[in-house]
């Protein structure tokens, strides 16, 4: 057993520094939301904040757009030219996916300070390419709503799922490159 523990020894740090990441992230991220309901910023303060940054953008690009709570759930209604077009909620505020980038990005660590500058460059994208993401779908189903199931389910998901990939691919390249130096 113990030759296997120490062959494996890196894989096993890897799955426990992600699960042990993965959780405490979690845990919190639950403990927020729980928390922060009722609160000033409806249904939260994340989900609130990504709202307004759409509409700011959907704005700025000439829409007369604007977002209001949900009459029946914990969500925000985007409106666009008078139209309800879509409904922002907790899980399109990107903090689950910041939390699986952050797990895998601490499970690999090089140095506190490079994968904290990593984490939060990384995030900062995530985030950014997010609101792109809702902005886009959201103008994208207010031309063309037949499409609005494939633009929902299948690209505009790959589009965050893609960009957090290669975060984690540019990651490992570095720490690569860095254990080849090193050698």
């Amino acid at each position: 057993m113990g030759i296997y523990f120490a062959k494996y020894k890196l894989v096993i740090r890897f799955i426990v520094l992600f699960l042990f990441t993965y959780a405490l992230l979690s845990i919190a991220y639950k403990y927020y939301l729980e928390f922060s309901t009722g609160f000033r910023y409806f249904p939260d303060y994340a989900t609130n904040l990504v709202a307004q940054h759409c509409d700011n953008l959907i704005n700025s690009l000439g829409y007369q757009s604007s977002i209001v709570p949900h009459e029946s759930e914990a969500s925000l209604k985007l409106i666009i030219e008078g139209t309800y077009i879509a409904r922002i909620v907790e899980g399109c505020n990107s903090i689950s996916i910041l939390i699986l980038f952050t797990s895998f990005i601490v499970a690999f660590a090089d140095n506190i300070q490079s994968t904290l500058m990593f984490i939060i460059a990384g995030s900062i994208l995530i985030y950014s390419m997010n609101l792109l993401r809702i902005v886009l779908i959201t103008l994208a189903i207010y031309h063309y709503p037949a499409y609005h199931e494939i633009l929902h389910t299948i690209v505009f998901p790959l589009i965050i799922y893609g960009m957090v990939f290669l975060l984690w691919v540019k990651w490992v390249r570095r720490l690569n490159m860095i254990n080849k130096r090193n050698e």
